[in-house]
């Protein structure tokens, strides 16, 4: 979209970066950013340069500009420290919108009005609910979100839970339900890559995520463990951020029981592993809207979730629930899930995780803001 004889800029932060960086939210930015260029918008990533490696550091990616920032790896500083020079360098390049993603940056919020900015902010969950957070870190998040629904342009949610949530807490009305998406499945027929890994096609239980304690990949294992269904494995397929006492503990109880753990995986290895899965299980304690269960669905697998809300997909049916935290009920679960043997096969509605139909739908946002511009 141009203005005059130039595009529309759009500056974006409140991600760790784009290609091939581990994140629900760095996921969501690769996939819906490229139909916005297509869409006719200057778009600029801001990456945080303590997760860039040596072959990442290019300048563009599917038409976005990629802007790298110093960011210190810590999770305490690194997302605030990082923001603010993002909002500063979105002020200094004449950004017509930042962008900003998840309700930590958006502490940042109240700054970049201060300073002349038109702000969207993406709200991808109640990051103050993950375990991995203390007290002051939790009430700042909280923070983040109120600063995000009381002086946000406009305000993007990605499911009805944190529409209503908003409503109830803040009173803010406005806001724009926009899912998270998923792109087409692509499904391999190879199979290399699990094979390297000791894996059958339709012979495993597949999970994906990062290592962290919101994720629950503790008790899926000792609920694996205590059922041992015969000739299945259980894969997980992640890592942290950062080492933790739970992702490093994590780590040493899937080897003692003979997990397999492929690291944060990407293309073609991810594709064949989603392909041959026989089981899909989420066992989370908190999500926005997860894209791996939404990767899962578009592949058609049948899947486990635990019975929080943001799992609850219209989609699902009940046999496909079981209780948060219990190993006893994903247990019961899974035994169900097998029983036969055969692969099941599903088809699930998908037209609204569409990543097209998503950035449309952003861009009608941007568009509000910027007829108010003129």
């Amino acid at each position: 979209m141009e203005s005059g004889n130039r595009k529309y800029k759009i500056v974006v932060t409140g991600t760790r970066g784009i290609p091939n960086i581990m994140g629900g939210v760095e996921t969501h930015c690769e996939n819906l950013y490229p139909y916005i260029v297509q869409a006719g918008y200057d778009v600029t990533v801001v990456r945080r340069s303590c997760y860039l490696q040596a072959q990442q550091k290019t300048r563009e990616y599917k038409g976005i500009h990629l802007k790298d920032i110093y960011a210190p790896r810590k999770k305490s500083l690194e997302a605030i420290i990082h923001t603010i020079l993002a909002v500063l360098y979105a002020k200094k390049t004449n950004a017509d919108i930042l962008h900003i993603h998840a309700i930590g940056p958006s502490l940042l919020v109240p700054f970049a009005k201060m300073v002349g900015l038109k702000v969207v902010v993406t709200h991808h969950g109640a990051d103050y609910d993950r375990k991995k957070w203390n007290k002051a870190a939790k009430y700042m998040l909280r923070k983040g979100e109120k600063y995000a629904a009381k002086y946000a342009d406009k305000l993007i949610v990605i499911s009805s839970k944190i529409k209503k949530d908003i409503a109830e807490k803040y009173g803010r009305t406005d806001t724009e339900l926009i899912y998270n998406g998923v792109p087409e499945a692509i499904r391999r027929t190879t199979t290399g890559y699990i094979t390297s890994k000791g894996l059958a096609p339709y012979k495993y239980i597949l999970a994906v995520g990062r290592f962290v304690e919101e994720k629950g990949f503790d008790y899926l294992i000792d609920a694996y463990s205590e059922l041992h269904p015969e000739g299945y494995k259980l894969v997980i397929a992640g890592d942290s951020d950062h080492p933790t006492e739970y992702s490093i503990q994590l780590k040493e109880k899937a080897k003692e029981k003979g997990i397999v753990l492929t690291g944060f995986i990407k293309g073609k290895p991810l594709e064949e592993l989603m392909t041959h899965a026989r089981l899909f299980v989420l066992p989370s304690y908190h999500e926005g809207l997860p894209i791996s269960l939404l990767e899962a669905m578009s592949y058609g697998k049948d899947v486990l979730v635990s019975d929080i809300e943001a799992n609850r997909l219209p989609e699902l049916e009940e046999t496909d629930i079981f209780k948060t935290g219990s190993t006893s009920s994903l247990k019961q679960s899974i035994e169900k899930k097998l029983q036969g043997g055969q692969n099941k096969n599903r088809e699930y509605a998908m037209y609204k995780y569409n990543w097209q139909n998503i950035a449309a739908q952003t861009t009608d946002v941007y568009k509000t803001i910027l007829k108010k511009q003129k």
